[in-house]
């Protein structure tokens, strides 16, 4: 191998969002790509097993890879993390999330690497500073949990830096949906459990709202299809923007009840809801609303509309879910 910059390394590419970005970037004719995950998970394996890339590497061992590596390395692009909400384990982040990523930061940093990393619009707790990617208030915001923690105390130690990547982009992703979730389990999409419910008992079961001033099914979030998702990732790659921290979600708060009623129309069946209460252990830290402000990214010259709702559960429900295909 010639030692020239040109191995680009995705992490987190057995999973959702990582494996669609490889995709996107075969799809580019791209396939010199380092994938790096923890693949002994084989419920991953039909995510990335027909792609094309360069070499495998086990999470535990791409530290050093990269250390040794780095070299040959184009771009970084680390989408790899731990993400379960219902995990308390704070050390469990501190070592996936936090440390780990500090790590990417800091070889990126010393060997000249532009750096694209995952964070989370779970930084933004309860909304209570608004939805605006705006790095002044990043200390200020309250997540709700270790997982949004973890993204917000890297988000904050990113901005303390002097020594940073070539150039760096965090992406805060709100409610990601599309191909390749099939292995997320209790984490995976309302779309993929909407679908799920559907073709077994014929209805679909949505949170109760405890909130005044929330119809039940009226909660809204911002839904954003993983197309859009790689699509901005892969525009950041491409192009020389402005290092710092991007909203990345659609723009549009969509009710639970929109997206139930979108999920039934793809199967051509009526609209069968049935509202459950919601959980007791998650009622006081439950989201009724989440929207990007996405006018910082647009700014940079992202031009690319963001798929609807409609469109993107039609999409995913007739192309992929129906038939069980993989993107």
């Amino acid at each position: 191998m010639p030692l020239n910059r040109i191995m680009i390394v995705i992490t987190g590419s057995a999973g959702f969002i990582g494996s669609c970005l490889v995709s996107k970037f075969n799809s580019e004719g791209i396939n010199n790509l380092v994938l790096v995950d923890d693949f002994s998970k084989t419920e991953k394996e039909k995510n990335y097993n027909l792609k094309t890339f360069y070499q495998k590497i086990e999470r535990k061992h791409f530290l050093d890879w990269f250390e040794k590596n780095h070299n040959i390395v184009d771009h970084v692009i680390h989408i790899g993390a731990r993400t379960d909400t219902t995990e308390f384990n704070v050390e469990l982040f501190n070592e996936l999330n936090l440390n780990y990523t500090k790590a990417i930061w800091t070889i990126c940093a010393k060997s000249g690497i532009p750096l694209i990393y995952a964070s989370s619009a779970a930084t933004y707790g309860l909304g209570e500073q608004g939805y605006d990617d705006d790095e002044t208030k990043i200390n200020l915001l309250k997540p709700l949990n270790p997982y949004g923690d973890s993204k917000n105390d890297f988000d904050k130690w990113a901005l303390e830096q002097k020594n940073a990547p070539l150039r760096w982009q965090g992406l805060k992703f709100f409610n990601v949906y599309g191909p390749n979730e099939y292995h997320k389990a209790r984490m995976a999409s309302v779309i993929f459990h909407s679908f799920n419910q559907i073709k077994s008992i014929g209805k679909v079961k949505l949170f109760r709202s405890h909130n005044p001033d929330y119809t039940d099914g009226g909660q809204l979030r911002d839904f954003v299809y993983v197309k859009d998702v790689v699509h901005v990732i892969w525009y950041l790659y491409a192009n020389k923007v402005k290092s710092g921290i991007y909203n990345l979600g659609s723009g549009k708060a969509r009710s639970f009840l929109d997206l139930a009623k979108a999920t039934f129309h793809a199967l051509n069946k009526e609209a069968d809801i049935e509202f459950i209460d919601t959980p007791i252990d998650i009622r006081d830290k439950y989201q009724y609303y989440t929207q990007a402000n996405m006018a910082k990214l647009i700014a940079t010259g992202y031009a690319k509309p963001f798929t609807s709702l409609e469109d993107g559960v039609t999409d995913y429900v007739k192309n992929y879910l129906a038939s069980g295909k993989y993107m």
